[in-house]
């Protein structure tokens, strides 16, 4: 009988993978033995394998170009990644080695461009695409990269009023977008995007505001799905609509020439993800194609601003169960290291689902348990997988410790669990470690931060 930890996972998905394998009953990350990071480091640990950005960027510019090439489109195409996906500073110097450009959402965003320019790790040709309704300290950030030399800063413009407040802070002409408020899925609580401007007020904002206006040229429009790239009617429609808007836009405004998809290309989160990213690539760029064709106007020049894609499967969380508790006949908790509710925020808010392994003991039997957090919080548990109404791992052996990661949790989570803050229960961000390959492929790991301290805790509340 295959009774075995491993036998499940090899009998339930196509395994070993890309990113994973099991070698002496251990899990390997990229060929990385996750058993002997552990030895060095511990748990609760934090992981980032800076090779799998480069890899993620690269393939994209492959099958965009590839999809360009096919289709004949008379257009090129620019990757930009999404900077609030993952502000850390190894992340976006590792970003920028790939000849990309970037996305912007808040004022604080343009600090970070700014010191990036001043120590030579970008310089003031690459397009700096800013995002979001626009405090009066963003506009002014935006303006004063416009005026010292940044040409390729486009503000793009999320209400009416950004226009105005632009020109006003400007000495030179400046590029611009409008992002299209686009139409919600029918399970959405609203019908419209709260970000940009509706489809009926984009011709008569751009003759009233934009177009007599020496100052500044309308270069992109901007246009962006909040579920994803995916192939659903849904999704198509948008993009037809988008596109279509813009041929009409591009008809009284020659200076346009760019057309903003956004992002949404997702990220594996389970062993059984399939997601056939070459023919969406090459579908939107078909699309795109045909429709301007049928309007008589040259195909724009594609933008994605792809976040979660770059950063999300460079990530892991290591954990360590502490202990088991078996309150019934039927559940058996495994109590981990740390929280899931402060280290990855997502499970608890969103319900989001990573790929969870076991690090060790592959070879032993398996059972279904709950995953349970250190805070009193009743939501502080992991329960389900992304294919799965359960979660299986190995069964706890005396004197053994069970180790555990989960996986592609790049993005978002640092930001939105109050990275370096107060902790709920005052649980400590876990120690985070940066894993990269010299020339000879050999791995190097550096310590980018300990585990937080006591000391940093009581300092912010105020002791």
């Amino acid at each position: 009988m295959k009774n075995k930890y491993i036998d499940l996972i090899e009998q339930t998905f196509d395994f070993p993978q890309e990113e994973f394998r099991v070698e002496d009953n251990e899990l390997y990350f990229h060929d990385i033995c996750l058993t002997d990071i552990i030895k060095q480091y511990g748990t609760p640990l934090k992981i980032t394998y800076l090779p799998k950005i480069n890899t993620q960027i690269q393939k994209s510019k492959k099958w965009f170009n590839v999809a360009i090439a096919r289709a004949d489109y008379n257009g090129e195409y620019y990757y930009s990644y999404c900077t609030k996906s993952n502000h850390f500073s190894f992340v976006m110097e590792e970003v920028l080695k790939n000849d990309v450009h970037l996305e912007t959402s808040s004022a604080f965003d343009l600090n970070i461009v700014e010191e990036l320019y001043n120590t030579g790790k970008l310089n003031k040709d690459i397009f700096i695409i800013c995002n979001g309704f626009k405090r009066p300290q963003y506009v002014e950030n935006i303006a004063n990269l416009i005026n010292n030399g940044f040409i390729n800063t486009i503000p793009v413009l999320d209400n009416k009023t950004e226009v105005d407040q632009l020109n006003n802070l400007t000495n030179k002409k400046f590029k611009a977008g409008i992002r299209i408020a686009a139409e919600e899925e029918p399970k959405f609580d609203f019908y419209t995007s709260r970000l940009g401007i509706r489809y009926n007020d984009i011709i008569p904002f751009y003759k009233e505001k934009i177009k007599s206006n020496p100052n500044i040229e309308l270069k992109m429009l901007h246009f962006f799905i909040n579920t994803g790239i995916s192939d659903t009617a849904y999704y198509w429609n948008e993009l037809s609509k988008c596109v279509n808007v813009y041929c009409e836009l591009k008809k009284i405004c020659p200076e346009l020439d760019s057309l903003n998809i956004g992002g949404g290309f997702p990220i594996k989160n389970s062993l059984s993800f399939d997601y056939d990213y070459e023919y969406m690539t090459e579908e939107i760029v078909s699309q795109i194609k045909y429709i301007c064709e049928n309007n008589d106007t040259p195909e724009p020049d594609l933008f994605t601003e792809f976040g979660s894609y770059t950063v999300g499967e460079s990530n892991a969380v290591l954990f360590s169960v502490l202990g088991q508790k078996k309150q019934n006949d039927r559940e058996a908790w495994n109590m981990i290291d740390s929280s899931f509710m402060t280290t990855l925020p997502d499970t608890w808010a969103l319900n989001k689902r990573f790929i969870l392994l076991a690090i060790n003991n592959w070879n032993g039997e398996y059972e279904r348990v709950f995953l349970g957090g250190l805070t009193c919080d009743s939501e502080d548990y992991y329960n389900s997988e992304a294919h799965a109404n359960a979660v299986f791992l190995p069964k706890i052996k005396e004197n053994e410790t069970q180790f555990i990661g989960l996986f592609h949790t790049g993005a978002y989570q640092e930001s939105i669990g109050g990275y370096g803050g107060i902790q709920h229960c005052l649980i400590p961000a876990p120690k985070h470690i940066i894993i990269d390959r010299d020339e000879e492929g050999e791995v190097i790991t550096k310590l980018f931060a300990k585990e937080q301290s006591h000391k940093s805790m009581l300092k912010i509340l105020g002791y």
